[in-house]
């Protein structure tokens, strides 16, 4: 039997990997480790995030098959991250006072929510 013993990475399409790049590691801090022309390979801690240029002319349907990618941070209160994702122009969504509702979308309109452990 095949025994996982965590995530290495997981994909999302995006239709600019460099715009998507920035956002990732200059709004959410991530590193990359891995990169050409049409994708880039991020940490985010041990795990990692892949973008992957867009191939064809089908529209990007981000939230299709996948409905939200949660990120783990190390600290902060709900109103400190949505103050500092809305310095980034960021739209955020969710409940104040409930540190596991922090939603907002990349470039791309992938879902992303931020949880406070």
């Amino acid at each position: 039997m095949v025994r996982a013993n965590g995530i290495d990475h997981i994909v999302l399409h995006v239709t600019d990997v460099a715009r998507a790049k920035k956002f990732y590691t200059e709004v959410l801090g991530m590193t990359v480790y891995r990169e050409s022309d049409r994708q880039a390979f991020l940490h985010a801690g041990p795990q990692g995030v892949a973008l992957f240029e867009k191939q064809g002319d089908t529209p990007l349907a981000a939230g299709n098959d996948l409905n939200h990618l949660a990120l783990s941070v190390a600290a902060g209160t709900y109103e400190t991250l949505k103050a500092d994702l809305e310095s980034y122009g960021v739209k955020v969504s969710g409940r104040p006072g409930e540190d596991r509702c922090i939603y907002f979308s990349d470039p791309d309109g992938h879902r992303l929510q931020l949880m406070v452990r």
